[in-house]
């Protein structure tokens, strides 16, 4: 079924005069680059405060919370997020801010593991949140400048992703872990009412999908688009490499070795936000001279990491690590949504739900994984598990580039 696009002069913004992308001031980009940030930022408290979390919780059900988080993520990326293509989007930005608060109050008070098991499930659906404002942002800009736009966005999210493990570390070590999601309640009402008060109201796609058939085309979309395949593939490699470190970082750091808490383990947030400035520097670039050069970049570079992380034992080498690391999983990113958003416009929406929805499977893969490789083979099983992801992603990128290349 022939979909109309969402850029045609119909769609207005409200106020809106010569287009949506004459909507999108600076003022609302920085708006919505904050609440991504702030959304995405609940999936990521726990991996600092997780040591804190089993000793208080002494059930084997603990050491699941960063998986089930991010679990969550990937079904509400699958489940929520193409509603995009259908509801108004700021009325549905802002209805996930409330649900998202509602249920970190429930993890607040968890009584059981068990319980905060379903609180953080839900967490991590709501706070997809995030994934419905980049699109929206994409959808906003002009195409010129789209990339820069998304890289802008991006590094909000980007560093609410980092900055979260900073202050959810200082939170649980001098207050307490359910402390920090009663701090995120709101946080997470605030951001919501700061996308009521900015965003423009949008008219849903034209599209007479219904829902079910709207999930039923992701299939679809991912069967017609090669370039979707590999963007999602590589990414999802990358961020389970990812997900790997910062999953056992605070572990790692417990070791007799370092002696540190978990307020150390945040701080690593502020040395990984580094890379932030990869975002828009790379949104940029794609512009200018097209994403594919980045992309193996980052993949290469992601596998960089991991051999400084086993190379360089002591507490500089992690620092060093986790630069590089930050720095490549940011610049791959932004330039594989840069190729993602351009392939159809009128299915933004479902684009970013299978890119993403992907993207996070393998985050929660790598976490899964990771404290299996830990239990056994602690440090050297995380760094071999690590290096295989990213090279994995970095052979996907070879492969496409030399078939590319001889066509």
């Amino acid at each position: 079924m022939d979909e109309p696009s969402l850029q045609n002069p119909s769609y207005r913004a409200s106020g809106a005069s010569h287009g949506p992308e004459a909507s999108l001031s600076g003022f609302l980009t920085l708006g919505m680059a904050v609440a991504a940030g702030v959304a995405v930022a609940n999936i990521y408290y726990n991996q600092p405060m997780l040591g804190i979390m089993r000793n208080n919780l002494p059930d084997p059900l603990t050491g699941l919370i960063p998986t089930v988080t991010q679990l969550g993520y990937a079904a509400g990326l699958f489940l929520l997020v193409p509603i995009g293509d259908l509801l108004e989007r700021r009325r549905l930005i802002v209805c996930q801010f409330i649900l998202l608060a509602l249920a970190l109050a429930g993890a607040a008070l968890a009584p059981s593991a068990a319980v905060l098991l379903i609180a953080s499930l839900i967490v991590g659906a709501m706070a997809t949140v995030a994934q419905q404002i980049v699109p929206f942002a994409a959808h906003l800009s002009s195409p010129e400048r789209r990339g820069h736009t998304i890289g802008i966005v991006m590094a909000g999210l980007l560093s609410g992703i980092l900055l979260s493990r900073t202050l959810a570390g200082v939170v649980a070590t001098y207050a307490g872990w359910r402390d920090m999601f009663w701090l995120a309640v709101p946080i997470a009402l605030g951001a919501g009412v700061l996308m009521a008060w900015l965003l423009p109201r949008s008219r849903p796609s034209d599209t007479r999908l219904h829902y079910g058939q709207l999930l039923v085309s992701l299939g679809s979309l991912w069967k017609e688009f090669p370039e979707l395949r590999l963007a999602a593939l590589t990414q999802g490699f990358l961020f389970a490499a990812f997900s790997v470190f910062w999953t056992t970082l605070a572990l790692r750091l417990q070791e007799p070795r370092f002696g540190l808490g978990a307020d150390a383990a945040g701080l690593f947030g502020i040395v990984g936000a580094v890379g932030i400035l990869a975002a828009p520097l790379s949104g940029r670039i794609a512009d200018r001279h097209g994403p594919h050069r980045i992309i193996i970049l980052g993949a290469a570079l992601t596998l960089v990491s991991w051999v400084i992380f086993g190379l360089w034992t002591s507490l500089a080498g992690l620092i060093a690590g986790v630069i590089v690391l930050d720095f490549a999983i940011q610049s791959s990113l932004i330039s594989n949504q840069h190729v993602v958003y351009a392939l159809r416009p009128q299915a933004r929406a479902r684009l970013n739900t299978i890119f993403m929805g992907t993207m996070f499977l393998g985050g929660s893969g790598g976490s899964a994984m990771a404290m299996w490789a830990w239990l056994p083979c602690g440090w050297t099983g995380i760094v071999i598990l690590g290096g295989v992801l990213a090279l994995s992603a970095t052979l996907l990128q070879l492969q496409n580039q030399i078939r590319t290349r001889s066509r």
